[in-house]
């Protein structure tokens, strides 16, 4: 998965790229900084019980539209959405059609990210075109890498409609590299200006890459709670959640390394 111009020239003008490692006190930082919080809210498990099922506060109560990029071959959590008579927006290129219907689903053929040149449209233009008014929204994206990017050019007006994101991030063993370290930085400090997480879950397609104590899975699933919808936070003790399952069936479910539960 390669960085678009955008994300690259972003990283250029840090002064970050591939010369030397992530510096260690940096990483842990930025670690320390994801750790998720116990919120008001209890953890519903919404999707299947495994990879397309996730974990989100029990807030859902006002809601009016969930946006979901990123499709594949599921629609479990988006089924769960409109149980609560939530309907769904959903955009996907790689598939021609959703795998099952519902009258309160609505589906493109595209990509989110950057910019507005098709197949892809930025975050903002969707929002605006399907849920203009000031209601709150839930996010769940799982878009293979174009994360950054997306949430990179998106606006924080945008950003501040969304209640509750679920976001499946990728490539987080790149932390390690400076260029890719500053983007992700700067990606999850506008997000954590705005959000809690609540929960985090290795995915379990790939095994965690260290150095060290610094133990990073490839891929996770981070769960944001909007910080006006919060009132106490605490550090979260209990790994892993019992609602928690394997996003790969018939491997071990991975523990979150201590080092991102606040244990070295």
């Amino acid at each position: 998965m390669g960085l678009s111009k955008t994300l690259r020239k972003a990283a250029l003008a840090q002064g970050y790229w591939l010369e030397r490692a992530t510096p260690t006190e940096e990483l842990r930082r930025l670690i320390a900084a994801l750790r998720p919080i116990h919120s008001d809210h209890e953890l519903i498990r919404c999707g299947s019980n495994g990879d397309g099922g996730y974990l989100i506060p029990n807030d859902l109560v006002g809601v009016t539209a969930c946006f979901s990029p990123g499709v594949k071959d599921s629609v479990a959590f988006e089924l769960d959405m409109a149980k609560r008579g939530i309907p769904s927006f959903m955009i996907d290129y790689s598939i021609e059609k959703l795998p099952q219907t519902h009258p309160m689903f609505d589906f493109e053929r595209r990509f989110v990210g950057a910019h507005d040149i098709d197949p892809f449209i930025s975050l903002d233009s969707w929002v605006a075109r399907k849920q203009p008014d000031g209601s709150d929204l839930v996010l769940q994206m799982d878009v293979e890498g174009y994360e950054y990017e997306t949430f990179f050019t998106a606006s924080p007006v945008m950003l501040e409609k969304f209640r509750i994101m679920v976001v499946e991030f990728h490539g987080l063993d790149r932390l390690f590299n400076p260029g890719f370290f500053q983007i992700a930085r700067l990606t999850f400090d506008k997000l954590l200006s705005r959000f809690d997480v609540v929960h985090l879950h290795p995915n379990n397609c790939r095994q965690p890459v260290g150095r060290g104590d610094i133990q990073i899975p490839p891929v996770m699933e981070f769960t944001f709670l909007r910080k006006d919808r919060v009132s106490t936070r605490q550090p979260t003790s209990q790994f892993p959640h019992p609602l928690d399952a394997a996003n790969k069936a018939k491997v071990a479910d991975l523990v979150l390394p201590a080092i991102w539960r606040g244990r070295t």
